[in-house]
């Protein structure tokens, strides 16, 4: 399947909102219900928010927000076309207390399009961009999202640590991190 990967845009804000409340649904609604997860999507991914963020990487290069799409003229799985809209997307920056560290704060896809390699495609075109700021990528991740665990594993990312999570009391999210490729490899 043939994909586009290119920097979000102001344009692109509400589907990557409803990327992530899908992709909460999906993964967090047998942990911290349904109404738990609206109420964090609705926080941590509020319009206003999400506007910030992408305006704010503009023309850094340390960090990225990235969206992939369908490419243009593809067919939608009904055989009709329609406009491209965001499948997942990925939002990087500067890890606070390591200035040698990328933090991959999201990485969401649609579900209905998981294990179609918009996760992937994210992943590589995200440290191709931070590989010259960054020596590796860390993300945190909920240790009951086994979806992401495994996705995350599958790519080459090592636990590292294992800790309190600030969402929920009880709650506890995995570390991860993978070295990023230099030019010299």
């Amino acid at each position: 399947m043939t994909r586009v990967v290119r920097r979000a845009t102001i344009d692109d804000v509400w589907a990557v909102h409803e990327i992530a409340r899908e992709s909460w649904h999906a993964a967090y609604d047998d942990v911290l219900g349904p109404e738990t997860v609206d109420e964090v999507v609705d926080d941590w991914y509020a319009i206003g928010d999400l506007e910030s963020a992408i305006t704010d990487i503009s023309g850094r290069e340390d960090a990225a927000f990235l969206v992939a799409e369908r490419a243009p003229g593809q067919s939608s799985p009904a055989g009709t076309e329609r406009r491209s809209e965001p499948r997942g997307f990925a939002h990087a920056v500067p890890w606070p207390e390591d200035t040698a560290v990328a933090f991959l704060a999201r990485l969401y896809v649609r579900p209905e399009h998981w294990n179609e390699g918009i996760g992937t495609a994210l992943i590589e075109r995200l440290e191709a961009a931070l590989s010259p700021a960054f020596d590796r990528i860390r993300l945190a991740v909920l240790t009951a999202n086994e979806v992401g665990i495994s996705f995350y594993e599958s790519r080459g990312f090592d636990r590292v640590a294992t800790r309190p999570s600030d969402l929920a009391a009880g709650l506890e999210e995995h570390v991860y991190e993978r070295q990023l490729s230099t030019a010299d490899e």
